[in-house]
């Protein structure tokens, strides 16, 4: 009996090492690098078509983590949202040479937009920030137009943060979980917008990337294949507020009872365009109003989120 006590001791002993040492391991080793193969990108021709585009597209999906009211620029701030990834600083993207992204070409900019590797360091940057893995070559163009742009936010400015410390979990999971997406090996259209459903689906998915805040954890978001996310737009996302406080991210399937499943179209278009929710509190940040939607794209949104996959789970937002 004595003998079996002291190999299971040596055995549980052999366990805490071999876990000590993985765990040492990972915390040296930190976010991992990847072989950096930029592609054959162009430099964009910049067009006030483009500008225009893009200041909407990066006014809904970067301006949020990028913007700065102290620089009134998109100088990057901490990211105090998602505590769970560590300490978080987003990147100064003005034309600033040093501190921004003057020097990048765009053949870098869209690597590392698209696949998440920062080209200059080799390292991956976790899902804090965005992939835009399957958006359109002519809404990338528009989003190097607008950073080529003459507009106040993208003008140069030497604003600098403290390096980014990613939490013990971050780099764990960059080991075994968080992987660079493969660049499209194709061209990437528009898509149709007289086809409604595939319209609300490039918009909801791959332009403004809702499904990552509105799934179950940014942890287990896929950007690759976004259905596949868990709890594909159940909501409950956790996320911090500037303020201290936290708030879960809405249910928008059309689930009936725990979801949008009787909100009308209009209720939709209010809540989304005016931060007015008719079944609760307002919407307050991180979600931020987005007004500059058309009155079709509200459409191919909503018409998109009545067809995915319902989920009861009824969301106590103000935690």
């Amino acid at each position: 009996m004595k003998k079996i006590l002291k190999i299971i001791g040596i055995l549980l002993l052999l366990i805490v090492v071999v876990i000590g040492g993985f765990a040492s391991f990972i915390a040296i080793r930190g976010i991992p690098s990847y072989t950096v193969s930029i592609p054959n990108v162009p430099q964009t021709e910049v067009t006030p078509q483009r500008v225009e585009r893009g200041a909407k597209i990066a006014s809904m999906l970067c301006r949020n983590c990028h913007f700065n009211p102290e620089t009134g620029k998109l100088t990057g701030r901490e990211l105090t949202e998602a505590p769970a990834f560590g300490t978080i600083y987003s990147k100064n993207i003005t034309q600033d040479k040093e501190a921004g992204i003057g020097k990048w070409t765009d053949a870098e900019l869209i690597y590392f937009i698209r696949t998440g590797i920062n080209p200059h360091t080799s390292k991956y940057v976790p899902p804090y920030m965005v992939k835009l893995i399957h958006i359109s070559n002519e809404d990338m163009c528009s989003i190097m137009a607008y950073l080529h742009s003459d507009r106040p936010e993208v003008q140069p400015d030497k604003t600098a943060h403290p390096p980014t410390e990613p939490s013990f979990l971050t780099k764990f999971l960059c080991m075994v979980a968080f992987k660079p997406a493969p660049f499209p090996d194709k061209e990437i259209p528009n898509p149709d917008t007289s086809n409604v459903m595939e319209w609300g689906k490039y918009l909801t998915l791959y332009q403004l990337e809702c499904y990552g805040c509105h799934s179950a954890d940014f942890k287990t978001d896929n950007f690759v294949e976004p259905e596949k996310s868990e709890g594909f737009f159940g909501g409950g996302n956790e996320l911090a507020v500037e303020d201290g406080s936290k708030i879960k991210t809405l249910n928008l399937t059309p689930d009936e009872e725990t979801g949008i499943g009787g909100w009308t179209e209009e209720q939709f278009a209010n809540a989304v365009r005016n931060g007015i929710v008719p079944t609760g509190p307002a919407l307050r940040k991180p979600m931020m109003p987005f007004v500059q939607l058309t009155d079709g794209e509200v459409h191919a949104i909503y018409s998109y989120l009545r067809t995915v996959p319902k989920i009861k789970n009824k969301v106590e937002r103000n935690i």
